[in-house]
């Protein structure tokens, strides 16, 4: 039984590992990212570590936003947000 606890442990891990990956593909590009991070620090700390929910925060807040990070809105009407 004391073998299975490390073997799932790791499982976890790996796990854990999987999901921010994935996380961190909907965070859209680095320039993206520098554009908006200090606007999501100010006006949707509460959705962080949530890329969806701080993107949806930043969207309703859309006039609060910094001149850099509404560019990036407004890109993403003409195109994708998320860089892949």
């Amino acid at each position: 039984m004391n073998r299975s606890i490390p073997a799932l442990f790791a499982a976890a891990l790996i796990t854990l590992g999987s999901a921010a990956a994935s996380a961190q593909e909907n965070q859209g590009t680095a320039e993206q990212r520098a554009a908006c991070t200090p606007d999501a620090f100010r006006l949707c700390s509460a959705y962080i570590p949530d890329p969806s929910g701080v993107e949806a925060c930043l969207r309703q807040r859309k006039s609060n936003l910094s001149e850099a990070c509404k560019a990036v809105f407004e890109q993403a009407s003409t195109g994708p947000i998320r860089g892949r």
